[in-house]
């Protein structure tokens, strides 16, 4: 295998990659991303890089990573592009370069059984014990202890969350099973790799509450590329959070019941204590309304305030009963170190600081969550992120507004990093149309929903199924499937909510002419090529709900510092939203189709122009007969 010069070679029509990934070719934007990014982990910069649908961002970062003999984590957003990265594109970036990594796939501490945890279940009421005797088996030969390798148990399980452990749960070094410990395992493995493959949510367990593994992983690491970054702001702000949830409650109560059983029979006292935490927890939801999402917690005070002060007391017996017992006993002592956490958490979001952040709560029909949020993530995130002396790059393809990163860069807390745009070589003018059908009404019109499904009723037709049709509202896509299903629309319809999103997806694969009605979720992170989809409908821009609470701390946050909350906030985040929905259609060289934006305001609004500024180079069209007939030929 010949040592290339250049970063550029490796993307060269001779290139190696053309005997290991399908489908190679040069693609000059991708050779610019691995050069930028070659660069800046060589310097130790921070760079942030939008690459267009068809890049090749991902082989744009692993060579330059893999060539660079430093230690580097790569972060995604989901668990399928970090299997696809570890499984498939590692293996044959390190192929193609002739040069072996040490590579691993690290997951949260979730991903792993627990061995005291199994233990302590044969001890709990409502195990199940065809569950627990599949687990006992697998036990027994596994070797990772990653729960994946467990065939037939739904994830959804019951026996899952009794016997994997939890940072609140997790016994650390006292554990009797410490040394035979799959968590520790795995974080012993990923100390001494190269290569280290991680989600969001664990990168960020490490850096904000370092605590998620046995030893830190960042001050090892030389580069740290952050993939999906439009996610990363967001998900960084649920690790500033202060929460308490019902769940994590109920979960204290059960583990002090399971170990009071197995430590000192028959804890009567220990029961009380369980059975008046259960209590206090189904009395709280019950002083909550009966509906709704997420509240402000001054809106619910007068209920809520009372069952605060009393899982206060609560927490505080339980405390000192377990500082009673037997300190040899680190399944008691854990639920004591719980207990006091939970205790202070309580006091902490309760009496939070109104000024700098947020107290809300969520609702679920028979749970909920208590949330102390500062609003400003960038003040958290900025620190952390240049306390580590490394090279950070972020990448997406829906990250900037046009050519401009600031939105991105201010919410991530980054100073002046470099930034790089890369334009898909895809031929969106030819091979694609935008419609923005002419006619329709307001968006906050009773009757828009159906106007948009008689207008585009051709459109479905002409395409014969093959859609997407997303949603900005859960409202909005129940009442479209009711109109679609009394309207007899004649292709398998398929809808968000009447069955798990990675089942609709196949579904959608293997089904003869779908249409699938999907929200939030089915925006991104779905990657359907060839001419499975053809039409992609998006009913309203994506403008976030204006009764969230923590939205409206934001926009009040940004007209504080002298900020315009609109033009500062709410608009670039239905731009990026925009981009990812009218993503879903093109995703290869071949892939043809139309993407419709219902909502009028994109024509007849100022702003309007912002967002079709954004997209891709989409051939725009108005008429609706014209989008017909290409897609006849799609």
């Amino acid at each position: 295998m010949p040592a290339y010069d250049t970063i550029e070679q490796y993307f060269a029509a001779d290139s190696p990659l053309a005997a290991v990934v399908s489908g190679f070719a040069p693609r000059s934007g991708q050779a610019e991303m691995a050069t930028a990014v070659s660069e800046a982990i060589r310097g130790g910069e921070n760079l942030v890089v939008e690459a267009g649908t068809g890049t090749g961002k991902t082989l744009a970062y692993l060579i330059p990573a893999l060539l660079s003999d430093r230690r580097v984590i790569v972060s995604t957003g989901t668990k399928t592009l970090q299997d696809q990265l570890f499984h498939r594109d590692l293996p044959n970036v390190c192929r193609a370069i002739g040069r072996a990594a040490d590579t691993v796939l690290l997951k949260g501490r979730s991903n792993y059984l627990c061995l005291h945890r199994l233990e302590t279940a044969r001890f709990e009421e409502g195990t199940v014990p065809a569950e627990l005797a599949a687990i006992e088996s697998w036990a027994g030969v596994t070797r990772s202890g990653d729960v994946a390798e467990v065939e037939g148990l739904a994830e959804d399980a019951g026996i899952w969350p009794r016997v994997t452990s939890t940072v609140e749960n997790c016994l650390g070094a006292q554990c009797d099973f410490y040394s035979r410990c799959h968590v520790v395992a795995a974080r012993q493995a990923a100390m001494e790799a190269d290569v280290i493959v991680v989600n969001h949510h664990l990168l960020l367990a490490d850096m904000v509450l370092k605590e998620e593994g046995f030893g830190e992983l960042l001050p090892g690491a030389e580069a740290v590329i952050v993939d999906e970054a439009h996610q990363f702001p967001d998900i960084a702000q649920a690790f500033f959070n202060r929460t308490m949830s019902s769940r994590h409650l109920q979960s204290l109560a059960d583990d002090l019941r399971a170990e009071a059983l197995r430590e000192v029979p028959p804890a009567r006292k220990a029961n009380e204590l369980a059975d008046g935490l259960l209590k206090l927890i189904a009395d709280t939801r019950i002083a909550l309304p009966r509906s709704g999402t997420n509240l402000p917690w001054d809106d619910v005070a007068g209920g809520l305030d009372p069952c605060v002060d009393q899982l206060i007391l609560l927490l505080d017996d339980m405390i000192d009963w377990l500082a009673a017992q037997n300190e040899e006993l680190p399944g008691l002592r854990k639920c004591l170190e719980r207990a006091r956490a939970a205790s202070a958490r309580l006091e902490s979001i309760s009496g939070g600081d109104q000024s700098a952040g947020l107290r809300w709560v969520g609702l679920s029909r028979s749970g909920f969550v208590l949330n102390y949020t500062p609003v400003e993530v960038a003040d958290s995130l900025r620190p952390l992120i240049e306390s580590f002396s490394c090279a950070w790059v972020f990448t997406s393809a829906t990250i900037a507004i046009g050519e401009d990163f600031s939105h991105f860069t201010a919410s991530a807390g980054l100073d002046d990093p470099q930034t790089l745009s890369v334009p898909s070589p895809f031929d969106y003018p030819a091979n694609s149309l935008l419609l923005l059908p002419q006619g329709l009404p307001e968006p906050n019109d009773g009757g828009y929903t159906g106007a948009v499904l008689k207008t585009l009723r051709p459109l479905l037709e002409a395409a014969g199924g093959r859609t997407f049709l997303l949603f900005t509202s859960h409202r909005a896509l129940r009442e479209a499937a009711t109109l679609l299903r009394e309207d007899d629309l004649g292709f398998p319809l398929l809808v968000q909510g009447e069955g798990p999103r990675s089942k609709l997806l196949q579904q959608f694969t293997e089904l003869d002419n779908p249409v699938l009605l999907g929200a939030a979720s089915f925006w991104e992170g779905v990657d359907i090529r060839g001419p499975d989809l053809v039409l992609v409908i998006i009913d309203k821009l994506p403008f976030a709900s204006p009764g969230d609470p923590l939205l409206k701390a934001r926009l009040e946050a940004v007209r504080q510092r002298g900020g315009n909350p609109f033009r500062d906030y709410q608009l670039p985040q239905a731009i990026l939203g925009l981009k990812q929905g009218a993503g879903r259609l093109i995703r290869d060289f071949d892939d043809k189709g139309v993407v419709v934006v219902c909502d009028p305001r994109v024509s007849s609004r100022s702003y309007g122009r912002a967002f079709l500024g954004s997209l891709p180079p989409f051939t725009v069209t108005r008429d609706t007969a014209a989008a017909t007939r290409f897609l006849l030929d799609c």
